[in-house]
């Protein structure tokens, strides 16, 4: 077991910008860093889950830059990055000038990396890691921003019927999403559109067409 999960994240990841957030610094791993080869069955000797903190995926990086270049979406207003991996979304929320920001994932490892990833980048975010969906959406979030949510379908459901009900409680929800296979395309509209250069050993593309919507 990692007792430390500060230390292994910064002896496993090195410092970096996703290519398409170059504004933003990421402790991530890459074919350079450890972490990035390790299989699930070394995973699992680690007691470590799936490391999705330690990449930034298409869907966070097209809802961040949407972020950046569309500060009003977010000024002086609450945030929640639902399912925030890296922080990568949280941290665009707030150097676009969000008035507060938290960041929430199920992985315990999600609270250390984004504590150092908010260091990185000189903001403040706040974590829970908490499951949210099983009470109802916060009162307090007037955004709610969700990156890739949409890779399996019962999650995909389930989370949609969530941030409908917070739609219908007064807050603003954007997804960023690469085309998974259960995003609800009838129930979106469609704000903008991008070209996120990943990789083959996460994507089955090297550049993913990703784009960021608004529930209908």
């Amino acid at each position: 077991m990692i007792a430390d999960r500060r230390a292994f994240i910064l002896q496993n990841t090195r410092l970096q910008s996703p290519p398409h957030t170059p504004e933003i610094a990421l402790h991530l791993a890459d074919e350079v860093t450890p972490l990035w080869r390790l299989t699930e069955e070394a995973l699992g000797e680690l007691g470590l889950p799936p490391p999705f903190w330690a990449f930034a995926w298409a869907g966070g990086q097209a809802l961040a830059r949407y972020v950046l270049d569309h500060p009003d979406v977010v000024t002086g207003r609450r945030v929640l990055d639902f399912a925030t991996g890296s922080g990568l979304v949280a941290i665009a929320a707030m150097k676009a000038g969000a008035g507060s920001a938290r960041a929430c994932d199920i992985d315990g490892f999600c609270a250390a990396a984004v504590a150092l990833n908010a260091e990185a980048n000189a903001v403040q975010v706040s974590f829970t890691c908490a499951d949210l969906l099983d009470r109802d959406p916060p009162a307090d979030a007037e955004v709610i921003l969700a990156g890739d949510i949409c890779y399996e379908r019962p999650l995909a459901e389930r989370v949609e019927a969530w941030l409908r009900e917070a739609k219908a409680r007064g807050a603003e929800v954007l997804i960023g999403d690469p085309g998974r296979t259960y995003l609800p395309h009838p129930r979106l509209r469609r704000l903008a559109d991008y070209r996120v250069q990943t990789t083959r050993e996460l994507e089955d593309q090297e550049v993913k067409r990703t784009a960021v919507y608004a529930l209908a």
